[in-house]
Protein backbone atom coordinates (compact mmCIF):
# COMPACT_ATOMS: atom_id res chain seq x y z
CA UNK A 1 0.00 0.00 0.00
CA UNK A 2 1.20 3.50 -0.71
CA UNK A 3 2.24 5.85 2.06
CA UNK A 4 0.74 9.02 0.53
CA UNK A 5 -1.46 11.32 2.54
CA UNK A 6 -4.88 9.70 2.36
CA UNK A 7 -7.68 11.13 4.50
CA UNK A 8 -8.66 8.88 7.39
CA UNK A 9 -12.34 9.74 7.12
CA UNK A 10 -14.91 10.46 4.44
CA UNK A 11 -14.43 13.39 2.09
CA UNK A 12 -17.19 14.95 -0.02
CA UNK A 13 -16.41 14.50 -3.71
CA UNK A 14 -18.02 15.75 -6.90
CA UNK A 15 -19.63 12.81 -8.71
CA UNK A 16 -19.03 14.44 -12.08
CA UNK A 17 -15.29 14.51 -11.38
CA UNK A 18 -15.30 10.84 -10.39
CA UNK A 19 -17.35 9.83 -13.42
CA UNK A 20 -15.37 11.82 -15.98
CA UNK A 21 -12.62 9.21 -16.68
CA UNK A 22 -15.15 6.46 -17.42
CA UNK A 23 -18.09 8.54 -18.58
CA UNK A 24 -20.40 6.67 -16.21
CA UNK A 25 -20.58 6.86 -12.41
CA UNK A 26 -21.67 3.22 -12.17
CA UNK A 27 -18.59 2.02 -14.06
CA UNK A 28 -16.46 4.14 -11.76
CA UNK A 29 -18.09 2.57 -8.70
CA UNK A 30 -17.39 -0.92 -10.07
CA UNK A 31 -13.74 -0.04 -10.70
CA UNK A 32 -13.38 1.45 -7.22
CA UNK A 33 -15.06 -1.50 -5.51
CA UNK A 34 -12.87 -4.03 -7.30
CA UNK A 35 -9.71 -2.10 -6.41
CA UNK A 36 -10.83 -1.68 -2.79
CA UNK A 37 -11.42 -5.43 -2.61
CA UNK A 38 -7.90 -6.09 -3.95
CA UNK A 39 -6.39 -3.75 -1.35
CA UNK A 40 -8.46 -5.31 1.44
CA UNK A 41 -7.44 -8.84 0.50
CA UNK A 42 -3.74 -7.85 0.33
CA UNK A 43 -3.91 -6.21 3.76
CA UNK A 44 -5.70 -9.20 5.23
CA UNK A 45 -3.11 -11.60 3.82
CA UNK A 46 -0.27 -9.44 5.16
CA UNK A 47 -1.84 -9.16 8.62
CA UNK A 48 -2.55 -12.87 8.80
CA UNK A 49 1.04 -13.65 7.86
CA UNK A 50 2.38 -11.35 10.59
CA UNK A 51 0.02 -12.71 13.23
CA UNK A 52 0.88 -16.34 12.42
CA UNK A 53 4.27 -15.76 14.03
CA UNK A 54 2.47 -15.34 17.36
CA UNK A 55 0.31 -18.43 17.00
CA UNK A 56 1.06 -21.06 19.59
CA UNK A 57 -1.19 -24.00 20.37
CA UNK A 58 -0.18 -23.97 24.05
CA UNK A 59 -1.15 -20.35 24.74
CA UNK A 60 -3.53 -19.73 27.57
CA UNK A 61 -6.07 -16.90 27.47
CA UNK A 62 -3.87 -14.73 29.68
CA UNK A 63 -0.87 -15.10 27.38
CA UNK A 64 -2.94 -14.23 24.31
CA UNK A 65 -4.25 -11.00 25.83
CA UNK A 66 -0.85 -9.93 27.14
CA UNK A 67 1.09 -10.21 23.87
CA UNK A 68 2.08 -6.56 23.31
CA UNK A 69 3.66 -7.03 19.88
CA UNK A 70 0.52 -8.64 18.52
CA UNK A 71 -1.59 -5.83 19.91
CA UNK A 72 0.69 -3.19 18.35
CA UNK A 73 0.49 -4.87 14.94
CA UNK A 74 -3.29 -4.99 15.15
CA UNK A 75 -3.49 -1.33 16.18
CA UNK A 76 -1.25 -0.35 13.26
CA UNK A 77 -3.62 -1.99 10.77
CA UNK A 78 -6.66 -0.47 12.46
CA UNK A 79 -5.20 3.02 11.93
CA UNK A 80 -4.61 2.47 8.22
CA UNK A 81 -6.99 4.26 5.80
CA UNK A 82 -9.92 2.21 4.62
CA UNK A 83 -9.44 0.36 1.31
CA UNK A 84 -12.24 2.35 -0.32
CA UNK A 85 -10.49 5.63 0.47
CA UNK A 86 -7.20 4.30 -0.88
CA UNK A 87 -8.94 3.15 -4.08
CA UNK A 88 -10.55 6.56 -4.60
CA UNK A 89 -7.21 8.30 -4.04
CA UNK A 90 -5.51 6.02 -6.56
CA UNK A 91 -8.33 6.57 -9.06
CA UNK A 92 -8.14 10.34 -8.71
CA UNK A 93 -4.35 10.25 -9.24
CA UNK A 94 -4.65 7.99 -12.33
CA UNK A 95 -2.80 5.16 -10.60
CA UNK A 96 -5.38 2.48 -11.45
CA UNK A 97 -5.28 0.69 -14.79
CA UNK A 98 -8.69 -0.35 -16.00
CA UNK A 99 -10.25 -1.29 -19.32
CA UNK A 100 -13.67 -2.17 -20.59
CA UNK A 101 -14.42 -5.65 -21.88
CA UNK A 102 -15.20 -5.73 -25.59
CA UNK A 103 -18.82 -6.28 -26.48
CA UNK A 104 -19.47 -8.96 -29.07
CA UNK A 105 -22.05 -8.19 -31.75
CA UNK A 106 -23.98 -11.27 -32.85
CA UNK A 107 -26.02 -9.58 -35.59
Amino acid sequence: MTTKKIPANTVTRDLCDLASPTGNIYETVVILSKRANQISMAEKKELTKKLEDFKNDRDTMEEVFENREQIEISKYYEKQPKPGLVAISEFENNEIYWRMAKKEDND
